[in-house]
C-alpha cells in the first residue's frame, strides 16, 4: 500500500487529482479528486473512493448506480501530487451513460484489443444460439487452434502476393481466432506480451 503521508496534499490545498484508467484498454475513463481519507478507503476496500468538491464529502463511485471502479493497481507520480488508478469498471464510467467521461470509444490503439478481449470473454460465457464465437468455444482449442493455423497460412500468401488491404485484412482474422484460442486456455493477450516483455528485458541486460 502507499502511505498517504508521503504525497503532497498540501499542493492541492488537501484535495489530489485521480486519473482513473481502464486496467485492460489503457483508456483514460475519467479524473476525480482524493483526499487522504478517500485514498485509504481506495486502498482498504479495493473500490475506487473519491472526495466530492461540490458536495464536499466522500462518495464511493457506483454506490448508487452500481457502475463501481475494483482497483487494480495505484501509482503517484515523481512529484507526488497526481494519483493514477488503473481499474476493471464494471458498467460505463460517465454518469451520462457513456463508456468514459470523455466519450464511447471503446478503446485507442492497441487498446481496442482490450475491449475485444471482453467481448470474446462474454461471447464463451453466454449460450447464443448460432454464435460463430461460442460455436469456436465449443470445439475448444481443436477448431480455434484450427483458425489459427488455417488464418496464418493465409496472412503470409497475402504478405507475398496480395495488396496491403488484404495482408490487414487476413492478419485481423489472425489476432482474432489467436485470441479465441488463447481464452479457451484460459489465457490473454497480456500473457503473451508478459514473455515479450521478459525477453526484452534479458536482451537489454546483455546489451
Amino acid at each position: 500500500m502507499i502511505k498517504a503521508k508521503t504525497l503532497d496534499w498540501d499542493k492541492g490545498e488537501g484535495l489530489l487529482p485521480a486519473i482513473i484508467q481502464d486496467a485492460t484498454t489503457l483508456q483514460v475513463l475519467m479524473l476525480g479528486y482524493m483526499n487522504k481519507q478517500s485514498f485509504k478507503l481506495t486502498q482498504e476496500t479495493g473500490i475506487v473512493h473519491f472526495y466530492s468538491r461540490s458536495r464536499q464529502e466522500i462518495w464511493k463511485k457506483g454506490a448508487t448506480s452500481g457502475n463501481t471502479f475494483k482497483l487494480v493497481k495505484l501509482q503517484v507520480d515523481c512529484d507526488n501530487d497526481t494519483i493514477l488508478a488503473e481499474v476493471e469498471p464494471k458498467g460505463p464510467a460517465c454518469h451520462l451513460g457513456h463508456v468514459t467521461c470523455f466519450g464511447d470509444d471503446p478503446g485507442p490503439g492497441l487498446g481496442f484489443l482490450g475491449h475485444l478481449k471482453r467481448i470474446i470473454r462474454q461471447r464463451r460465457e453466454e449460450n447464443v444460439k448460432g454464435s460463430y464465437v461460442r460455436g469456436l468455444f465449443e470445439k475448444a482449442p481443436k477448431r480455434p487452434a484450427q483458425k489459427v493455423g488455417e488464418e496464418g497460412v493465409e496472412v503470409a500468401m497475402a504478405a507475398v502476393s496480395e495488396s496491403d488491404e488484404a495482408l490487414t485484412e487476413e492478419a485481423a482474422d489472425l489476432v482474432f481466432h489467436l485470441m479465441v484460442l488463447l481464452e479457451s486456455r484460459d489465457l490473454e493477450m497480456e500473457d503473451v506480451i508478459k514473455v515479450l516483455r521478459k525477453r526484452h528485458a534479458v536482451r537489454a541486460a546483455e546489451k
